[in-house]
């Protein structure tokens, strides 16, 4: 007999097989996407994440659509009725506000006026993990206050160990999101449940499992050495416990994050028996 997916980790997991760096093709992204949204797992799985560049170049598959925007701003509505007009449905669009380092407030302004034209098009802006980071959530905050629906989206991970932010300062990221009752997505970084160390470039990898255990401890009024505490543990156990007392309520903070094959999130959370494999 199939089983829900716990409301805890509901729609935890965007599909991003045609993301880089080994995208496959249109068509078997969507043959791929087919077969997991008629799968027990269907409520682990999100949108497929589309890349806008790829986006008139041939035929895109119908189903739930993530935008990813690595075009420009300007260039994100055609794109977005370019897919609609071929019967795709955009459930929200990702885009970066500014490079590392650069200033994120005219970034932010241009992803303000765009969302301003799309009512109801959820979209999250990728706010770099440095300087003007905390000017940007507050101006992320005012346009939510203001009735737009967007919301920040944070990389956690790269080709560099600046890219990977420790557990303490990605803490005061979650904790700055849960002051300003802001929603996040994460990219990058993010290949497995716990925390660990990949063996072939030593750069450490936070775990979405980690991660999302962290929320909860911040949406209960966690301090952030108390979030970071989570953020740092290696071993599941501290994890599970938490995860299965919360499995029936919906996640705070943590929208979600992309994975290149959602079976492999999905595994190991049967592994750690916090889904159940599909059967009671």
């Amino acid at each position: 007999m199939s089983t829900m997916v716990p409301p805890l980790y509901a729609g935890l997991v965007d599909d991003a097989c045609l993301l880089p760096p080994s995208p496959v093709s249109p068509a078997e992204a969507a043959a791929k996407y087919d077969e997991h949204s008629n799968a027990w797992y269907q409520g682990l799985i999100g949108s497929l994440l589309v890349p806008a560049s790829i986006v008139g170049g041939g035929p895109v598959p119908r189903v739930p659509a993530g935008l990813i925007g690595d075009v420009p701003v300007a260039s994100l509505p055609v794109t977005v009725e370019k897919l609609r007009a071929a019967g795709v449905t955009v459930e929200h669009v990702e885009a970066a506000v500014s490079r590392r380092g650069e200033d994120p407030q005219p970034g932010l302004a241009a992803l303000c006026a765009f969302a301003g034209a799309q009512s109801g098009l959820r979209l999250y802006a990728e706010i770099p993990l440095s300087w003007g980071l905390l000017s940007a959530l507050d101006g992320v905050a005012e346009a939510r206050a203001a009735g737009l629906s967007i919301a920040p989206k944070f990389r956690v991970g790269g080709l560099a160990a600046e890219l990977f932010p420790t557990p303490v300062e990605l803490a005061a990221v979650i904790c700055a999101c849960r002051d300003r009752e802001l929603p996040f997505k994460l990219a990058a970084g993010l290949r497995h449940a716990t925390r660990h160390t990949d063996p072939e470039t030593g750069f450490t990898h936070h775990g979405f499992l980690n991660v999302l255990i962290a929320t909860v401890v911040a949406a209960d009024g966690g301090e952030v050495a108390e979030v970071a505490e989570s953020l740092a543990a290696t071993h599941p156990v501290p994890l599970v416990e938490p995860a299965r007392a919360h499995r029936d309520s919906p996640r705070p903070l943590f929208v979600g994050f992309g994975a290149a094959n959602v079976v492999e999130p999905l595994t190991e959370l049967v592994r750690l028996g916090l889904i159940n494999g599909g059967y009671e």
